[in-house]
């Protein structure tokens, strides 16, 4: 529900030591193949398989909504095999997963520009989010040709012919609701994984003060033990959401960094594996 949620930006958000909205950019599928002399597309096969086991991973934790950014805007500029292999395997998972997904209480939402998939896939992502609309356990989102900027411009569009009137006062309270994810809260931890240290046009509004993860660990490879680690370095951070240090300890009514306390789910992790 759009303004159900609070921004960072305008207001001090709930923090727990479980994030709410975890969003990962799943890099490096095509790079797990190479190494093991195998296409590209077998890497992205396999990635499919590590999308299914976070989102029980997630469940597991408590995390509410898991946000995976699947194929960017930018992504047609691969090559046409990939891309159209892409396409048939998004197919092919919504026609296997949706039913698991409805039998365990995930809400599934697809974000991005429909308008360039065939019909028939974008017929199944219609059919399997009104399938799923009513349940609540987690809230797993597929961006798919999506970009940050994009979703910027779609909702300004959106925004300008719904109140026209107000050309040149626009808020960030009247852009919202036109976003994209106007459903779900601001992702609390950013996750990337294989190596690269940028979120490459995704969610540009939405990570403006989420917590940064990058890992070297290739998407296929990216385990319960490695969404630990980052769930780790997530509790370690200090939110102060432009506060300070003081501020945030006083607050607490101890350390600054009490956060810190809670029971680690995993080994700690180093600045460089962060």
């Amino acid at each position: 529900m759009a303004g159900k949620f609070t921004s960072s930006t305008q207001a001090i958000p709930d923090v727990g030591n479980v994030p709410r909205h975890i969003a990962i950019i799943m890099d490096g599928n095509g790079r797990w193949a190479k190494q093991r002399f195998m296409p590209r597309v077998a890497g992205h096969k396999r990635g499919v398989e590590t999308v299914r086991a976070m989102v029980k991973a997630c469940i597991a934790r408590g995390v509410e909504y898991l946000t995976l950014f699947a194929f960017s805007s930018e992504n047609w500029r691969r090559p046409a095999e990939e891309v159209s292999f892409l396409m048939n395997l998004f197919i092919n998972a919504l026609q296997g997963e949706i039913g698991k997904l409805h039998a365990n209480g995930v809400r599934l939402k697809v974000v991005g520009d429909l308008s360039a998939f065939e019909p028939r896939l974008v017929a199944l992502i219609r059919e399997g989010e009104a399938k799923t609309a009513n349940n609540s356990r987690l809230t797993l989102t597929i961006a798919a040709n999506y970009g940050g900027r994009w979703d910027i411009l779609q909702a300004m569009n959106q925004l300008a012919l719904a109140h026209p009137e107000k050309a040149g006062c626009y808020g960030e309270a009247d852009l919202a609701p036109h976003l994209m994810m106007a459903y779900a809260p601001e992702p609390d931890l950013f996750i990337r994984t294989g190596g690269e240290q940028r979120i490459s046009n995704f969610l540009l509004w939405q990570l403006a003060y989420s917590e940064l993860h990058f890992t070297a660990t290739l998407w296929p490879d990216f385990d319960d033990a490695a969404l630990d680690a980052a769930i780790t370095s997530y509790r370690r951070r200090e939110r102060r959401f432009g506060r300070t240090s003081e501020q945030l300890g006083e607050q607490q009514g101890g350390p600054a960094l009490a956060v810190s306390s809670a029971p680690t789910l995993a080994p700690p992790v180093t600045d460089r594996d962060a």
